[in-house]
């Protein structure tokens, strides 16, 4: 008899990270002091357009200091320039990960961390060591020559056999180019963009389904998911099971709520549990006014260094969220805010570190909730049609 293989936990899609974040470079082979003006270089070029960190490990004997003396398992200070944070215990892969969780590029000590990428510096002086860690080296990607190296070394050329084929540059006086690979790394990176028309809520305050009304000559959620599609790489119509089932037709993709009971948060949060790598343009149903012109100014000034990019609502004062590009930086600031008992994605705009834009016309965020808005909408709708149809 074959027994099936038991599985105890569900299978979810993991997001595409390393040891810190999704995008990483291990510099090593290097004095350290080399390395940290190397990584200082890089992130004062690129800090202007993204989020840059840079992880280290020092074996000096430093004794524990403050609060920690006494047995605190954690300090915080709020200084007036920047915010400091001390563990007394060493942090997890799972702990390092929610706290890199915003960067869009960290650097790493390769002499004493790993990430999933390297960049390998050939010092003569550093040979032996560099050596030592050669089964670290498992995806290099750039090799920096120090001025007393002319050639890689052969153990360096075994583990990396297209070696020839990698970007090598000086380290000390090819710094430009240096930078540009880092900039043409995290432009390829740029998260591609999904659409999500938010479609599933029982419309209780209109008594109609608002995604299959009738407002531009096909039902609201197709639409507007054909709206997306023109800048989009997939759509996909946010719904219930029992619209799934029976209401939405074939030809619309449809992700259906995995995290329940939650609204349009829970529509976000599965769309990311879906595809955590991507960003997801989010637009409810019930915005009859959008239109391609709102889509793109949005999309043109998207900012993939911040959490997300919205639109402000002049009748709220607030963010808007039910129209706005959720980057993947997203998924774990939502997820922590739900751990905290909240589930208003405003909330999490207003408390993010997000890019803001005015809408080029306020009234194209108008939702329609209930027939007085509905008729409102229809006149709106009805008079842009006739200053089409001027001659």
């Amino acid at each position: 008899m074959i027994l099936k293989e038991h599985k105890k936990h569900t299978a979810i899609t993991r997001p595409a990270m390393g040891n810190f974040a999704r995008n990483e470079w291990a510099i090593v082979g290097g004095p350290c002091t080399v390395i940290k003006v190397v990584a200082d270089t890089i992130i004062e070029a690129l800090s202007p357009k993204y989020q840059c960190a840079y992880a280290d490990t020092s074996h000096d004997d430093i004794q524990l200091q403050g609060r920690l003396t006494v047995g605190a398992a954690l300090e915080f200070t709020d200084q007036i320039n920047f915010s400091q944070l001390n563990y007394k215990e060493h942090l997890t892969l799972f702990t390092q990960r929610q706290l890199f969780a915003q960067m869009d590029m960290v650097l790493v000590n390769g002499n004493h961390q790993q990430a999933k990428a390297q960049v390998v510096i050939i010092d003569a002086n550093k040979k032996a060591s560099l050596q030592k860690r050669a089964a670290q080296l498992t995806n290099i990607q750039m090799i920096l020559l120090a001025d007393n190296a002319d050639e890689i070394f052969d153990f360096v050329k075994e583990v990396a056999p297209n070696w020839s084929e990698l970007p090598t540059f000086r380290i000390n006086s090819d710094k430009e180019q240096i930078i540009r690979f880092f900039q043409n790394k995290l432009q390829q990176a740029k998260p591609v963009l999904n659409g999500l028309v938010l479609a599933g809520g029982k419309s209780e305050r209109m008594g109609v389904d608002k995604g299959t009304m009738n407002w531009h000559g096909k039902e609201q959620r197709y639409y507007m998911a054909d709206m997306l599609k023109g800048f989009s790489q997939e759509v996909f119509i946010s719904c219930r099971d029992e619209q799934q089932q029976n209401k939405i037709a074939g030809a619309y993709s449809t992700l259906t709520d995995t995290f329940t009971g939650l609204g349009p948060y829970g529509a976000i949060l599965s769309a990311f549990r879906h595809n955590p790598d991507t960003a997801w343009l989010v637009i409810a149903c019930d915005m009859p006014l959008i239109d391609d012109t709102v889509l793109k100014h949005l999309i043109d000034n998207r900012s993939t260094q911040h959490l997300a990019t919205a639109y402000y609502s002049d009748a709220t004062g607030f963010p808007e969220p039910l129209i706005t590009i959720w980057e993947p930086k997203a998924y774990p600031a939502l997820l922590q805010f739900l751990s905290q008992g909240y589930s208003c994605p405003r909330k999490v705009l207003i408390n993010s570190d997000i890019h803001l834009l005015r809408v080029p016309d306020a009234a194209v965020l108008s939702n329609v909730n209930t027939p007085e808005e509905m008729d409102r909408a229809k006149r709106i709708i009805h008079n842009q049609f006739a200053k089409t149809d001027e001659p």
